[in-house]
């Protein structure tokens, strides 16, 4: 077997002379093998790999130890810790465009990285090394990536380039931050595929930090469970997923939501948060036990049918509820029409095609509907769209019945009240200088002629409605963890009232459990108040868990569209397919088998 690279025993890590954060976690990392650390936010997975490079801040007090190739690096001098960084273990960071400077070219910040470490290469070598970097990452096109500025490449370009300036050492260990949240899921499926690529080709030990137990069943072999900063579970992952022996564990598992569609005896697993007696609906969770996570088998089987089958001609379908709609859809009766779309075309410029055309769509109280597809696929066009924030040149936009496009004045700021949003990323979409109190208040103040008394009471109304303890009023932002903000996000967007929500990527930047708590909120809320929501997502599981029907976009144009379980079970579209099948799920046998259909379909599809 091959000797490890990085050795962690009894690692400790406190902040001040408050209690530690991370507390006698140990684990190593071998040549080959990608170690997953996974756990809730706040479990001290970023903490525990960042001091072992001696990135955490002065008033951290780091205690253990962490061998790297024999030395000593806790307690190691600065000098010593610094030739580890880059030369020995890089690092890839969660959040590329804050880590890249935005003022200057990728191609200069990977050249920085390469002269940090003594290769004795010229100008000319320098640059060439970049372009070979970059080929590495998986970009295809290095002379136009190296010119370009982080503002000019997209997520998962950024995220690539991010990678090669990791390599820039020829390291040979890889701590991977959060390496794909937020990322669509073909974008994540690639760059899993590069990790693990990396991993084989270069023997590099990798440890990845995750809260996304699908992404660990694609790509680690190993598994470190951190709860509150203690180590509660550790092993291979395909023990660990078929036998978890930790309670925290098995929870982890249990709130992942899945692809596959509940069968008729199952139960909703129950939101430990939630009010009790809440009335069930299809968009309750629908969380399966861990031994039966996944796709469908019918989506299964056509995500790894033979490729011929891949090339026939399939009917495109117009929403029509088909053999698999859900009973609720069956169940439903004539509900009010708060949004439609005839014939949408939206162009951001004067000058060449729209970013969306020929788009359809009737939404009616108390329904869902899923926007799914890759980034820049227009789904969140078509939700600004129905806000009145992007100019519409063709076909017509009514919400609560009238038409956005020909309202003027008062009637136009009476219809934008009428439409609530949750945007994807709290922490950007709430003011910091002010309580959140005031900012749930604020459309109230915009729009109302309520008095502060009256705004007062809404503000303790709504935060009981996203079961949040009324006196946080007056607390700020950061003092609140992120589903805590999302919560106070999705309370501001109902302050008025609205007939239509628009939830923007509500969970992509949560962690599992925070995640299916987010979900049933707004599942239970949709059941109180009766809105209708169109629901903005890459991921495929919370589509799955919330929506009726689903638009599949792709560069603008609509896919493939019908009922949630008619497109997810039965996908007509190779588009479809492939985006089932570069969906992760947190089982490494199916998993595995998934992987290779994504690559078959991402061939027919492309």
């Amino acid at each position: 077997m091959t000797d490890p690279i990085l050795q962690v025993e009894g690692l400790r890590v406190a902040f001040g002379d408050a209690e530690p954060v991370v507390r006698d976690v140990s684990f190593t990392l071998t040549p080959g093998r990608v170690l997953a650390l996974v756990g809730e936010s706040g479990s001290g997975k970023s903490v525990s790999a960042m001091s072992v490079l001696g990135l955490l801040p002065p008033q951290a007090t780091v205690s253990g130890s962490a061998r790297f190739r024999g030395e000593e690096l806790i307690g190691a001098s600065a000098e010593a810790v610094r030739a580890v960084r880059g030369a020995g273990i890089g690092v890839v960071f969660q959040e590329p465009m804050n880590s890249f400077t935005p003022v200057l070219s990728i191609g200069t910040q990977i050249a920085e990285a390469v002269r940090a470490h003594p290769s004795g290469l010229d100008r000319a070598g320098v640059s060439a090394r970049v372009d070979e970097l970059l080929r590495d990452a998986g970009l295809t096109d290095p002379e136009r990536i190296r010119k370009a500025y982080p503002h000019e490449l997209s997520g998962g370009q950024l995220q690539r380039a991010m990678i090669a300036m990791a390599l820039a050492g020829d390291p040979v260990a890889l701590f991977a931050d959060e390496p794909t949240t937020a990322l669509d899921v073909t974008v994540q499926a690639g760059i899993l595929d590069l990790l693990r690529r990396l991993g084989r080709e270069r023997s590099l030990a990798v440890l990845l930090i995750t809260h996304d137990m699908g992404v660990v069943a694609d790509v680690a072999d190993d598994l470190l469970v951190l709860r509150r900063g203690d180590p509660v579970e550790h092993g291979t992952v395909a023990d660990v997923f078929a036998h978890p022996t930790a309670d925290y564990t098995r929870e982890l598992l249990a709130a992942v939501p899945s692809l596959e569609a509940r069968p008729a005896s199952a139960a909703p697993v129950a939101d430990p948060d939630a009010r009790a007696g809440e009335p069930g609906s299809r968009a309750q969770r629908q969380l399966t036990a861990p031994g039966a996570r996944g796709v469908s088998p019918s989506a299964e089987t056509a995500a790894v049918s033979d490729e011929a089958d891949a090339g026939r001609a399939s009917p495109h379908r117009h929403g029509r509820p088909a053999a698999g709609a859900s009973d609720r859809n069956r169940r439903r009766g004539p509900r009010p029409l708060v949004a439609q779309l005839r014939d949408v075309a939206v162009r951001y410029s004067r000058r060449g095609g729209p970013t969306v055309s020929g788009i359809d769509l009737d939404l009616h109280a108390g329904e869902t509907i899923g926007l799914v597809g890759e980034s820049g696929s227009g789904k969140s066009t078509i939700g600004r769209a129905l806000a009145g924030l992007v100019p519409v040149v063709a076909g017509s936009v009514e919400v609560d019945g009238s038409d956005l496009r020909t309202a003027r004045g008062r009637r136009l700021r009476e219809l934008r009240s009428r439409v609530g949003i949750v945007f994807q990323d709290p922490a950007s979409s709430l003011n910091p200088r002010q309580t959140i109190g005031w900012s749930i208040a604020e459309p109230l103040l915009v729009h109302g002629s309520d008095s502060a008394a009256d705004r007062a009471a809404r503000v303790r109304e709504l935060l009981t409605a996203v079961q949040l303890d009324p006196s946080w009023a007056e607390r700020f932002p950061h003092e609140l963890s992120g589903g805590q903000r999302q919560r106070v996000a999705v309370a501001r967007a109902l302050a008025l009232r609205p007939a239509l929500v628009i939830a923007d990527e509500p969970t992509s930047a949560l962690d599992v459990t925070v995640q299916a708590a987010v979900l049933d909120l707004l599942a239970g809320l949709q059941q109180e108040f009766g809105f209708g929501m169109l629901l903005i997502s890459h991921d495929l599981a919370v589509v799955r868990q919330l929506a009726d029907q689903v638009i599949v976009l792709r560069d603008g144009r609509v896919v493939e569209r019908g009922s949630t379980d008619a497109v997810l079970d039965d996908p007509q579209q190779d588009y479809t397919r492939m985006l089932l099948a570069a969906a992760p799920v947190a089982d490494p046998v199916r998993q595995a088998a998934r992987r290779e259909a994504w690559r078959a379909w991402e061939g027919v599809a492309s």
